[in-house]
């Protein structure tokens, strides 16, 4: 691929991130458009502040929302232990929904949301595979196990049908 100005790469980036479907690592789009890994940072934070949808995961950045932009998000407050993390996930997966996001509410800093984008099992394995890696403590471990996930779900059933079944395996709060 020739070099591109800037304002035609950080186009051609978002671009390649909505076609993509997955997570893109900044070194992949680096490589990709011939530039180092700290100009695409760059394009994704000027890109980021003119509004684009762009969302950084530990394993790259993604583009757009879960089911295409349509469906819905709603935020379940969660409690488990640090051995049930793939089983609440796994639960919330394979009954139809994403676990964007992990939100814990901190004493000293407030609110910590971080992006997860968890879509399927294998999501929920290599999420996993890292944390061991990295030895990893999740963030729910600052607030004895209490958490909000945003789940996201094609309609309103499949939303019904992960809060049931977060209940019923007790990692649903209340």
């Amino acid at each position: 691929m020739e070099r591109l100005e800037a304002k035609d790469r950080r186009a051609a980036v978002l671009r390649y991130l909505e076609q993509a479907g997955k997570p893109v690592s900044a070194a992949v789009l680096a490589a990709e458009f011939q530039v180092s890994r700290q100009v695409i940072v760059g394009d994704i934070a000027l890109l980021r502040a003119g509004g684009a949808d762009i969302t950084a995961t530990p394993r790259g950045y993604v583009a757009g929302t879960p089911f295409g932009g349509a469906g819905i998000s709603r935020r379940l407050a969660c409690t488990h232990t640090q051995e049930d993390m793939g089983r609440e996930m796994t639960v919330i997966v394979d009954a139809g929904g994403a676990v964007t996001d992990v939100v814990v509410s901190h004493p000293l800093y407030g609110e910590i949301t971080c992006a997860m984008h968890i879509h399927s099992r294998y999501d929920v394995a290599d999420f996993l595979e890292r944390v061991e890696a990295c030895a990893a403590k999740p963030l729910s471990l600052l607030t004895g196990g209490i958490h909000l996930h945003t789940v996201s779900c094609p309609d309103e059933a499949v939303f019904a049908r992960v809060k049931e079944a977060l209940r019923r395996e007790g990692f649903l709060l209340g």
